[in-house]
């Protein structure tokens, strides 16, 4: 059984057999391989989508996936430190290229089968594409560079750092920019600053992961101020204009000099058992067959990744295949990419830290917060904690509150040299000592009392708000009074951390009141959140 089907396994990357969400495979197609079990799949929240076609796959072959989601750089990482090999059987990332590129990465993996495909593309509100002269001809990535830096259009895309579709947007837009159909080396990047700068002059709207980017751009259609457009992956796009929703549907532009793809491989993790492989291998056929590429493309508009299978008309003009652009060789080159980003590149950030200091936060919880905020200036050495510390030319406020807030220390982070100011916002974490009531509304309405100023003195900024406590208001505005006051503030987006004994219900309506997200940290280390949120920032 295990010699048929890893000689089955190896016939699927050549011919990919078919097979339907049915429990039975259709006519002409070979017998299912059968596995038995749960196969456990470390993957990119954004494959939340298959979950039908899993459901189905463990119909037809007996093998239970169970998807557990995580970011870019956290799944890369517990793969090249070997964390994952303990808790998972296989991965599935948008794309393992950032993976292989890290020394003994190879030793980490197995078998890899590419699963669908779907290039990082910009799509733009009809009318715009059509102001822009987009809607026939395919501009290039330096045409939308210029047309970005010259405000004549506005776009949503997600933090590199966070984000497959975000760091395969910049690996796009830097490749095609240097021009020289090679891979993008550490060395290029300072000269095409300028350019990428004007590019990321036209981004109004960041996030830390795909789904919610469309979203926000989804509710920002509805309350009728919305950016022109997303750089994200086709799919993305294509499932917007499908949903309905819009009020204003997107034209898909297909740069002509190039995209990045995601691949979508699903990856057996090296070491695994015989029943392990056994269980990859059916699903794996499973997913390849071209039924089943057919109903991945319908239901989640991702491309099939199996070349006898066509695409269908709603892909459109580009929907044959497009040139891919280089990936960096080296990691140097990518790394140095994802830190010019967060410290030349993008607009800056504007963070705004409203932090509980009231006596229930005495010891352990206390001793969190301050591990948190030293991990975000340059302490946690860890893959993710290295570009999720605050970045150059970002602007950092800290509001303390116990029974009153206190007093407000900002801090401005230099484009150069930026340790001497992360060290002060060390000191001053350390400092944090805990006592007294909670006033929570009264701190976030100084919050925003703070950055109105501000952003009428430098509105470029992405500004947000950190809201962290770990228990009810007990003195002060309630959240009534701050949900009257909303529509008189500035558009700002909190983002609350669930947290000890707080209010779960309250603290997800300040999010949603705000376009802002709450992250759990309940069962989670405090830390884990903090940077889970500078992907939002």
């Amino acid at each position: 059984m295990r010699r048929f089907t890893w000689v089955a396994l190896a016939l699927v990357a050549l011919t990919a057999c078919t097979s339907d969400t049915k429990a039975t495979p259709e006519q002409g197609e070979g017998p299912y391989l059968k596995g038995s079990g749960v196969l456990r799949v470390l993957a990119g929240s954004e494959l939340a989508d298959l979950q039908p076609i899993l459901d189905a796959a463990a119909a037809a072959t007996g093998v239970t996936v169970k998807l557990s989601t995580t970011g870019t750089l956290e799944g890369v990482e517990t793969v090249v430190n070997g964390t994952a090999a303990q808790q998972y059987d296989a991965i599935w990332f948008a794309s393992n290229r950032y993976l292989q590129l890290h020394p003994g990465a190879g030793d980490k993996i197995g078998t890899a089968t590419k699963v669908a495909t779907s290039p990082v593309v910009l799509g733009l509100r009809r009318s715009v594409a059509q102001q822009l002269g987009w809607a026939e001809h395919r501009p290039t990535w330096s045409e939308i560079a210029v047309a970005a830096g010259e405000h004549r259009f506005s776009y949503g895309m997600t933090n590199p750092a966070s984000s497959n579709s975000g760091f395969s947007a910049l690996v796009g837009v830097a490749a095609a920019l240097a021009g020289t159909g090679a891979a993008l080396t550490a060395e290029q990047i300072a000269p095409l600053t300028p350019r990428l700068r004007a590019f990321f002059a036209g981004q109004n709207l960041t996030a830390g992961s795909s789904g919610w980017l469309a979203d926000a751009f989804l509710k920002q259609q509805q309350e009728g101020k919305p950016v022109d457009g997303l750089v994200n992956y086709e799919s993305v796009i294509l499932s917007l204009n499908a949903s309905g929703k819009l009020a204003e549907p997107m034209t898909v532009v297909y740069p002509s000099d190039g995209v990045v793809s995601a691949d979508y491989p699903l990856t057996l993790l090296s070491g695994v058992p015989e029943q392990v492989k056994d269980n990859y291998a059916a699903v794996a056929d499973y997913l390849r067959r071209p039924s089943v590429q057919k109903e991945i493309m319908a239901r989640t508009w991702r491309r099939p990744a199996v070349p006898t299978v066509k695409v269908t008309e709603q892909f459109g003009p580009a929907g044959g295949s497009l040139p891919e652009l280089p990936f960096p060789g080296k990691l140097e080159a990518a790394n140095a990419l994802i830190g010019a980003f967060g410290d030349s590149l993008r607009k800056p950030a504007r963070t705004i830290y409203v932090l509980d200091v009231s006596g229930s936060m005495k010891g352990e919880r206390i001793a969190g917060l301050k591990a948190a905020l030293t991990g975000l200036t340059g302490a946690d050495t860890s893959l993710a904690g290295q570009f999720t510390r605050f970045n150059g030319r970002e602007q950092v406020l800290m509001i303390p509150f116990s029974t009153k807030p206190g007093q407000t220390r900002r801090f401005d982070v230099p484009e150069g040299d930026v340790q001497p100011t992360l060290d002060q916002i060390r000191a001053y974490a350390g400092g944090l000592a805990p006592g007294g009531d909670t006033a929570i509304y009264d701190a976030l309405l100084a919050a925003y009392a703070q950055a109105a100023p501000l952003i009428a003195a430098e509105p470029d900024r992405f500004t947000s708000i950190v809201l962290l406590t770990d228990g009810e208001r007990t003195v002060g505005a309630d959240l009534a009074a701050f949900q009257a006051r909303l529509p008189q503030l500035p558009k700002i987006p909190v983002f609350t951390i669930l947290f000890g004994e707080g209010n779960v219900a309250e603290m997800q309506q300040v999010a949603t009141l705000t376009g802002g997200r709450s992250f759990d940290a309940r069962t989670g280390a405090l830390p884990a959140a903090f940077k889970e949120i500078r992907g939002y920032q």
